[in-house]
């Protein structure tokens, strides 16, 4: 399927009406672009299955069309299938200075991680030129540091990928959404919105980060003996917020499970966590008095091989809840 000069087509392999799995692509002038790279988790009707992606065929057929992919920012669901398809894709990847640390870790773990031509956007103002499409990355604010919509231009008109995103005006990490460059390109006219963010379709507002930071120091000041609190790894902001509830109520911060301390790792290099203690290691909580340690813990919604499950399963090697 090749896109006219006249013409832009939209195609989703995956994300679209699904939570995970983003996977988008845009064709125009015989040339396509892709924007996000997702995977998703297995569950209990999927035995043997930790992961899966999109299927990378129909973009593999037109590998020497793909002028690069660019990510919208680092969750999984955007971002975690590079490592299992760029092999497939073989394009450049264009990615903000947040995100590129993550994939680049991730690659490490690849016997092709030196080949990925990885170009750095800054995050909120970065343009790139791919065949004939030109983007340009707006800032939104999400849970994790740098989420971008992207701009994409055409001889034929623009389009706006808005990315995920949450209306927060005090949104802990990073800034608040760009709302005038957002309305000059709607003043400017485009072709389409393309957006798929989870219950953007539900009437009403989420609260601000600020708020859930609140309410959760004040429960963990309620709480005599240790607390546990799961979170997503890369839901930098609510990492964040637990880091100053813990602060706030003279808890010790420890990190249970290897994605919380690669992605913390991450957000403490990049100042996305500043003016917070380091956490402590989880060998270090024994010598601690129960009401002076706050766990985040993998696995919050029941993955089988994440830290909560093994927790509440007493096979974890050094955590366990009285």
């Amino acid at each position: 399927m090749k896109a006219s000069q006249d013409e832009v087509l939209v195609v989703a392999l995956g994300g679209a009406g699904e939570i995970g799995m983003n996977f988008y692509a845009y064709g125009h002038a015989g040339a396509w672009l892709a924007v996000d790279c997702g995977m998703s988790f297995g569950d209990p009707n999927m035995p043997g299955i930790d992961v899966f992606t999109a299927d990378p065929s129909f973009l593999e057929d037109e590998e020497t069309d793909l002028k690069g992919l660019v990510i919208t920012h680092a969750h999984e669901d955007h971002i975690g299938g590079v490592m299992h398809l760029w092999p497939f894709l073989r394009c450049p990847v264009y990615v903000t200075p947040f995100a590129a640390k993550l994939l680049k870790t991730k690659l490490r773990e690849t016997d092709f991680a030196d080949e990925v031509p990885i170009h750095i956007l800054p995050a909120g103002s970065g343009t790139a030129e791919m065949g004939p499409f030109s983007i340009e990355v707006i800032q939104m604010s999400h849970s994790i540091p740098e989420p971008q919509a992207i701009a994409i231009k055409t001889a034929v008109g623009t389009l706006l990928h808005s990315g995920d995103w949450k209306a927060d005006a005090n949104p802990q990490v990073g800034d608040p959404i760009d709302e005038e460059r957002l309305r000059a390109l709607g003043q400017e006219g485009l072709l389409a919105l393309v957006s798929d963010s989870t219950n953007a379709m539900e009437a009403g507002r989420a609260a601000s980060e600020e708020a859930a930071k609140q309410g959760l120091t004040q429960v963990i000041a309620r709480q005599a003996g240790r607390v546990a609190v799961g979170c997503f790894a890369t839901n930098v902001a609510r990492v964040k917020s637990i880091a100053e509830a813990a602060k706030g109520t003279g808890r010790s911060l420890v990190l249970v499970g290897r994605s919380l301390h690669r992605v913390g790792a991450a957000a403490r290099e990049m100042g996305y966590l500043a003016g917070l203690p380091d956490p402590i290691a989880e060998e270090e909580m024994e010598d601690l008095p129960a009401d002076k340690v706050l766990m985040i813990c993998t696995g919050s919604q029941g993955e089988a091989r994440a830290a909560l499950a093994r927790i509440a399963q007493d096979n974890h090697p050094t955590v366990f809840l009285e």
